[in-house]
């Protein structure tokens, strides 16, 4: 696919690893919609970018078709908005768990279904899901952050396969601890001597690289969270306990706790 001249919705754009994305779409020479529910950085990066914003809540679940409305033709997708959701799951009220998965999972894929229905008729497009690498193995002090995170791994991998016949792509980007953005940083948890980060920068290129190339999944994150990954699918229960070894309860409670009040 390429992005001279593609125009790009792209969500979540208000927050550091967002406006990433826009900032290296907009240098592949995209034409942007930017969404995000604060209109006071949303307007001013659309503008520097030459993009349009539209604010939106993806909470709210008329918000997601009416952004499609709005946007016009789409021809990439990418679906960046998430909602931190780290701590035990008895610590939620069930309205925070609906407003979780309504933002980090529904909204993607009825946005998905809507944009792919116009791509599929085009015979071009493609979709891209940022996701964590928290969509491939599990953590504990996580429970309700991974299952919307496997969910999309799951419905991002059966879509690719359903699109593929139509010319559109599905792609999937899996980023581990990014520094300086996003909800780790924004969390402030220190991490253990030895585990690596990488920045909002290299999410962007990555999901530049998933778009041009139709590549299925990219991981985001230093070579040894991206092996821990891997042997969290193939061997959960050792993986849970590796990481009750090396503090990764810690870690998971930390965001909780960085994170309330913002979820």
């Amino acid at each position: 696919m390429d992005l001279r001249g593609a125009n790009v919705l792209l969500t979540g754009a208000t927050g550091g690893i967002g406006q990433a994305l826009a900032r290296a779409l907009a240098g592949r020479g995209a034409r942007l919609v930017l969404t995000g529910r604060r209109a006071d950085v949303l307007e001013p990066l659309a503008e520097r970018l030459g993009g349009r914003a539209i604010v939106a809540d993806l909470a709210d679940r008329a918000a997601a078709e009416s952004l499609l409305d709005e946007a016009g033709r789409v021809d990439v997708l990418v679906a960046n908005a998430a909602l931190p959701a780290s701590g035990l799951l008895s610590e939620y009220s069930i309205e925070e768990i609906d407003r979780a998965l309504d933002v980090n999972l529904r909204a993607p894929i009825v946005m998905a279904k809507l944009a792919a229905a116009q791509m599929a008729d085009r015979g071009r497009g493609h979709l891209v899901f940022v996701s964590s690498l928290a969509g491939k193995t599990a953590s504990g002090h996580a429970s309700l952050y991974n299952a919307t995170k496997f969910g999309m791994r799951g419905f991002a991998l059966a879509l690719r396969e359903d699109l593929r016949p139509h010319g559109v792509g599905v792609s999937t980007v899996f980023p581990g601890f990014i520094r300086d953005a996003g909800m780790f940083a924004e969390a402030g948890v220190t991490l253990p001597k030895g585990i690596g980060t990488r920045s909002p920068r290299d999410v962007a290129r990555a999901t530049v690289r998933a778009v041009e190339r139709d590549i299925a999944e990219i991981d985001v994150a230093p070579l040894g969270l991206r092996i821990g990954a891997r042997i969290g699918g193939v061997a959960p229960v050792l993986s849970a306990v590796v990481q009750r070894r090396a503090g990764g309860h810690r870690i998971s409670q930390g965001l909780a706790d960085g994170q309330r009040g913002k979820r």
